[in-house]
C-alpha cells in the first residue's frame, strides 16, 4: 500500500492592508499610528504580510516584528516625513561607532525569516529633507536654527537611513524602488543569510552621503540584479571605526555581490572605509559600471582603523566612461581632526581582479603605507584604456603581468617604493 506523500509546505500568511487600518493614501497624512499598530497587531496575532496598496502613504518610522513582512505593491508607495521627532533615537551603529543614533525609516530588529519585497516604491524624501534644514551636509536633519535665546540644541541628530536591518537571520529585500533616502539606503548590520535582488536603488545626486547598500559586520550576504545610482557608494562593504570598531571586532564576510550595474556614485563596490573589524572573502561578478562613477574597484581606510582587507576577488566587470578603474588608498580623506595610527595599521592583502575591461578617465592609484604596503594584488585578463595612467606607492608584489593599458597622457605606470 503507497503511503501518501507528506508536505511541509509553510502556511500562506494572510494578507493585511495598511488601507483597512486607518492609514490614508493622499500623500499628506502621517500614518505612523496606523501602520505601527497594523504591525503590532499582526505580530500578536502569529504574523502577516503587511501589504502598501495602491497611492502614496506617508509615515514617520515603522518597526516591523517577527512574523511580519512588509510588501509595497505596484503603485504603492510609502514615503517618509521629514519631521526629526518621528523618528526616535536607537541603539545602532552609525559610521562604524555603536551609539544611540536616528532610527531608519523601515526597521527590523533581531528578526529571522523576514521578507521585504514588493514592485512599489519606498521613498525617503531625501531631497526635501535637504531643503528642509539650513545645513544639508552629512548627518544634518536638524531643521530650523533654534531662536536667539531658546536653550541649547540636543545633541546632534541625523537624517534617516531607508532601510535598517540589524541583528536578524534570513532575510530577504527584494522587488523594490528605493528612492531618494535621506541618507544610506539599504542598511544590513550584525546580519546573516541576506538577500538584496532585483532592486532599483536611485537618489539625486545633490543628496550627500546616499549610499546605495551597507553591508556592516555582516556575513553570508547576497546582492543580486541590483541597479544603484546615487550620490556616494553604490555598496560600501564596512565593519568598524577606529577604537570602536576594534573592540567591536566583528568582521563583513562571505559575500557576493553580481548581475548588476553601477551607474553614477563615488564607487562601484568599496571596501571601507570603516575596516577596523576585517573584511573577508567578498566576490564582485558580472557587473557594468558607467556614468562617471568614481571608482569601480575601490579600498578605502585610514591609519586609525586597523583591520585587514583580504581574499577580496572583482571578476567579469565592464567599465565604461568612469573616472577610475581602480582606487587603493589606506589615507583616504585625511581631514582633521585625524585620529592616531592604530597599534597595528590597516592591511589590505590577496586581491584578485580578473577580466575586468573598458575605457576610464584615469586608470588609478595603489597608495599603501610605509608601514603597512598593499600586498599581493593580482591582475588577469584586464583590458583599460584611459586618458591618464596607473599610480604605485608602498605596494609589495602586484602583479600586473595580466593588465593591459592604453594610456593616451603621460607615463601608463609609475611606481614610487614597489616591489
Amino acid at each position: 500500500m503507497a503511503a501518501h506523500a507528506q508536505t511541509n509546505a509553510p502556511k500562506a500568511k494572510k494578507r493585511v492592508l495598511i488601507s483597512d487600518a486607518g492609514a490614508i493614501a493622499d500623500g499628506t497624512t502621517v500614518n505612523t499610528k496606523a501602520i505601527q499598530g497594523a504591525i503590532d497587531k499582526c505580530a500578536a496575532s502569529g504574523g502577516c504580510v503587511l501589504v502598501v496598496p495602491k497611492g502614496t502613504f506617508v509615515s514617520g518610522a515603522i518597526f516591523l516584528k517577527q512574523g511580519v513582512d512588509l510588501r509595497v505593491e505596484k503603485d504603492g508607495v510609502l514615503k517618509g516625513t521629514i519631521n526629526i521627532d518621528d523618528y526616535p533615537m536607537i541603539a545602532t551603529r552609525w559610521e562604524g561607532v555603536e551609539q544611540q543614533w536616528t532610527s531608519s525609516f523601515i526597521n527590523a530588529e533581531g528578526m529571522t525569516d523576514l521578507e521585504i519585497s514588493g514592485e512599489g516604491t519606498i521613498d525617503g524624501s531625501g531631497e526635501e529633507w535637504l531643503q528642509s534644514s539650513p545645513r544639508g551636509g552629512r548627518g544634518a536633519g536638524r531643521g530650523a536654527a533654534p531662536a536667539e535665546g531658546a536653550p541649547p540644541p540636543q545633541r546632534r541628530r541625523g537624517r534617516p537611513r531607508l532601510i535598517g536591518i540589524q541583528n536578524s537571520k534570513r532575510v530577504r529585500v527584494t522587488g523594490l524602488n528605493l528612492t531618494n533616502q535621506a541618507v544610506w539606503c539599504l542598511f544590513i548590520l550584525y546580519s546573516e543569510d541576506v538577500l538584496a535582488e532585483n532592486l532599483k536603488i536611485t537618489a539625486e545626486h545633490n543628496i550627500p552621503s546616499s549610499d546605495g547598500i551597507d553591508i556592516d559586520s555582516s556575513k553570508r550576504v547576497r546582492v543580486n540584479k541590483v541597479y544603484i545610482d546615487v550620490n556616494d557608494d553604490c555598496i560600501s562593504i564596512k565593519s568598524g571605526k577606529d577604537e570602536d570598531g576594534l573592540r567591536v571586532n566583528r568582521p563583513a564576510e562571505d559575500i557576493l555581490i553580481e548581475n548588476s550595474h553601477f551607474a553614477y556614485g563615488h564607487g562601484g563596490v568599496a571596501m571601507g572605509s570603516e575596516t577596523s573589524g576585517g573584511i573577508r572573502n567578498v566576490e564582485v561578478r558580472n557587473s557594468v559600471s558607467d556614468s562617471g562613477n568614481w571608482a569601480p574597484i575601490r579600498f578605502k581606510t585610514q591609519p586609525s582603523r586597523g583591520g585587514v582587507v583580504e581574499n577580496i576577488t572583482y571578476r567579469d566587470m565592464t567599465l565604461h566612461g568612469t573616472r577610475q578603474a581602480f582606487e587603493f588608498n589606506l589615507e583616504w580623506r585625511m581631514v582633521p581632526p585625524i585620529a592616531p595610527p592604530a597599534k597595528v595599521l590597516p592591511v589590505v592583502r590577496n586581491v584578485r581582479i580578473i577580466n575586468v575591461s573598458g575605457d576610464v578617465d584615469s586608470v588609478g592609484v595603489i597608495h599603501g603605507l610605509a608601514g603597512s604596503p598593499i600586498q599581493d594584488i593580482h591582475f588577469e585578463n584586464c583590458n583599460i584604456t584611459a586618458r591618464k595612467g596607473f599610480k604605485l606607492d608602498h605596494a609589495r608584489r602586484v602583479d600586473l603581468t595580466g593588465l593591459k593599458l592604453d594610456v593616451k597622457t603621460g607615463e601608463a605606470i609609475t611606481k614610487t617604493d614597489v616591489e
